[in-house]
């Protein structure tokens, strides 16, 4: 008989590259949400920050925006160094609140008192932003900007007291770009699903879920738009959501806040992609699709051939939340797997145009199954044995 060919080879479904880091200083440009507001002692400039931000790399921040006590922090050069730089001030005799500050979350004014650390801040802000990792560049920009060695130093030993660990020496040798790890998806994930510091609060199934405006607004355009456009959530603490369960909502966020997620099934990563469509987040979108992917081709015949998971509903449920490369892919899965899918009750429920689909690009095709049946036929009319039985 002839050769079985060879199954058609499925689409392939690249993933998207992160975005975190772009997201987060972009967050720093734009300055939306921004709850902090330095300034120097003559009040003459203003530099917007996010207190969710700073205290996800930093304990001397946690410390300044009295998310830790000096007895939680252990280590004196940190409280030092807050002392000697910052004082945090309230608010009648300063400028007005900085730009995105709903009403409710009155802005933290803090005066630096060190007026060459004060002239570094927009450029130490924005290796804070970037992910803390570009150390060299940070150099490099303090160099040209100060032209005083001693004075760069100075500034950069402050920095590195800001990042500094608790209880452990820092040396210029730590703060290299290839020994430094990207600080903010361990770091973000402390405050995610916390009231420390939250200014939003999530209502959904009848619970509670707080979070942090910038977070979102960083990570979530259709957030961003609902935060700081003509929206109620815009001025509301409280913010209802609807169609979606709290567990898919929980794992949505922590993939805003760590850039990754762990779905326990199939059927809740098919949950979090339609969470991900809705919000149009469309990276997480591709690595639930991925996942969806994955654990299909990880199934044994016989597995596929038992699951009560119904193939032909995720790839509605696909088709309807316009995740075309993934409903693409399931239509292959479903002719690749032809022998098993058109045994099942659940095969009935494709559409004409489906079915179509699935028949033209069947695995085995109908004209070997018929090379196959004549072969046998073949074999069976020629009476014969095999010599050695």
């Amino acid at each position: 008989p002839d050769l079985l060919p060879f199954a058609e080879k499925m689409p392939i479904l690249k993933g998207e590259a992160s975005h975190y880091d772009a997201d987060l200083h972009n967050l720093l440009c734009c300055c939306q949400c921004a709850d902090v507001a330095f300034y120097p002692e003559d009040l003459s400039t203003v530099v917007e920050a996010h207190k969710i931000i700073l205290c996800s790399v930093s304990h001397l921040f946690m410390l300044l925006f009295e998310v830790k006590s000096p007895a939680d922090i252990c280590d004196a050069s940190i409280v030092r160094t807050a002392q000697s730089l910052f004082v945090v001030e309230a608010g009648a005799a300063f400028p007005p609140a900085p730009r995105g500050v709903p009403p409710c979350v009155p802005p933290v004014r803090v005066v630096v008192k060190d007026s060459v650390f004060c002239s570094c801040l927009p450029d130490i802000l924005h290796f804070i932003y970037s992910g803390a990792f570009q150390w060299e560049r940070l150099e490099e920009d303090i160099k040209k900007k100060l032209k005083d060695p001693e004075k760069t130093e100075h500034v950069l030993e402050k920095v590195k007291c800001i990042l500094k660990t608790p209880g452990k020496l820092n040396t210029v040798k730590d703060c290299r770009s290839h020994q430094i790890k990207r600080l903010y998806n361990t770091s973000l994930r402390l405050f995610f699903n916390t009231p420390v510091l939250a200014d939003v609060i999530f209502k959904i199934q009848g619970a509670t879920v707080p979070a942090h405006r910038a977070v979102l607004v960083a990570r979530c355009e259709v957030m961003a738009a609902m935060f700081n456009g003509n929206y109620l959530e815009a001025n509301s603490i409280l913010v209802p959501v609807y169609g979606v369960s709290k567990d898919t909502f929980l794992s949505f966020l922590e993939y805003l806040y760590t850039d990754s997620c762990c779905p326990a099934s199939i059927l809740q990563a098919m949950s979090l992609l339609i969470c991900a469509e809705m919000y149009q987040v469309m990276r997480l979108q591709h690595i639930c699709e991925l996942y969806i992917i994955t654990q299909l081709q990880s199934m044994p015949s016989r597995e596929l051939a038992s699951t009560s998971l119904s193939i032909v509903s995720l790839l509605k449920k696909a088709k309807f939340h316009n995740s075309d490369c993934l409903s693409t892919w399931l239509l292959h899965f479903i002719a690749t797997n032809y022998l098993i899918f058109s045994q099942k009750p659940e095969f009935q429920d494709l559409s004409a145009e489906e079915r179509n689909f699935v028949e033209m690009h069947r695995w085995p095709s109908n004209l070997y199954l018929k090379q196959l049946a004549d072969y046998r036929n073949y074999v069976h009319s020629q009476k014969c044995h095999c010599t050695v039985m």
